[in-house]
């Protein structure tokens, strides 16, 4: 069945996503170099890098130190593989798979390193034009995507970038360029109403202090997919 190549299509992709989202922010190539255990850096065996299974069979720790696995990498890879399948349910387009990927190593960057990579950003963009740009709503959605951009631009001047980031306010111009009106306003209904929720939580519970920035990044992505779905 279709949903169930889509699934371990996206395990695969998940697991190159892993690899990507802890080598850019390290300055890492994402070509060359094969998959090392963080800890002791011993190359990892292509049978010990299969998607979820390899975790599972070793206990969640490496071959060689015996040191964790960090749970990280089959999140990402269930992550990957569920948003496939419910795009293939949800019968969105081709784009969708295309972009998927991107997002979620935004996601995952922006969330363990509060930065959005314009290299990740770039490479939305190019994607977007390329598929989109024969869409007749191609300069509207454009207009709202520049829109949306300058709103969080001015939200960054205000709290004078504790609120919001720059990365921010790139990252939103290809969601929004996406989604388009109204579905755009959802996403960022979704995004503030679930960042504040989050917020007052991690206040709360003293695992971050008030003032100090939470990426805002991953709600954005997560407003995203909910707006896409609905």
């Amino acid at each position: 069945m279709l949903w169930m190549f889509l699934f371990f299509l996206g395990l695969i992709i998940g697991s190159f996503i892993g690899a990507l989202t802890y080598r850019i922010p390290r300055g890492k190539s994402v070509v060359f170099g094969r998959s090392e255990c963080p800890n002791c850096h011993k190359t990892i065996s292509w049978y010990d890098n299969i998607p979820v299974l390899s975790y599972l069979i070793l206990s969640g720790r490496c071959r060689n130190c015996h040191k964790k696995i960090s749970l990280r990498y089959p999140v990402i890879e269930l992550a990957t593989a569920a948003v496939f399948v419910l795009s293939y349910l949800g019968h969105l387009s081709i784009l969708s798979y295309l972009i998927t990927p991107v997002l979620i190593a935004i996601f995952v960057i922006d969330l363990e390193h509060q930065i959005i990579p314009d290299s990740l950003v770039f490479l939305l963009f190019t994607i977007i034009f390329i598929i989109g740009y024969n869409s007749y709503s191609f300069y509207t959605n454009l207009f709202i995507g520049f829109l949306s951009s300058l709103l969080l631009l001015s939200l960054n001047l205000i709290t004078r970038g504790r609120g919001m980031g720059l990365g921010d306010a790139k990252l939103v111009i290809p969601l929004t360029f996406l989604l388009g009106y109204p579905k755009a306003f959802y996403m960022f209904f979704w995004a503030f109403v679930i960042g504040a929720m989050v917020g007052i939580v991690l206040i709360a519970t003293k695992k971050v202090s008030f003032g100090k920035p939470i990426p805002f990044g991953p709600f954005l992505i997560i407003g995203f997919f909910m707006a896409s779905f609905i």
